[in-house]
């Protein structure tokens, strides 16, 4: 009977902790260039060029940086060179990139 509580608790929580397909995906035309950044600016494009909101972390995941964009340039001149995380939202997608700042 315990395994059965077991299988019933994993699916349980399988389901809620799962991740939604209904508003996720990646953003269409996505592109960041350059990296590794070495002038202290990103470019990010899509396809739709809409307003972004930009999240940076570190390898550690804590919350470096948090801004939005209307056009397509992202200024890191504040950042120490390092490796970090960019998760970009826009409407309802959203795309995660590897970001070297040296």
């Amino acid at each position: 009977m315990k395994h059965l509580y077991l299988v019933v608790l994993f699916l349980f929580c399988a389901v809620g902790f799962g991740q939604s397909s209904q508003n996720q995906g990646d953003i269409e035309g996505f592109s960041m260039y350059p990296n590794p950044v070495t002038n202290g600016k990103v470019y990010i494009t899509t396809a739709i060029n809409g307003p972004k909101e930009i999240f940076v972390y570190d390898v550690f995941g804590t919350l470096i940086l948090k801004t939005t964009i209307l056009g397509k340039e992202l200024s890191l001149n504040d950042m120490d060179a390092g490796v970090y995380v960019l998760r970009v939202f826009e409407k309802d997608k959203m795309a995660t990139r590897k970001l070297i700042v040296k």
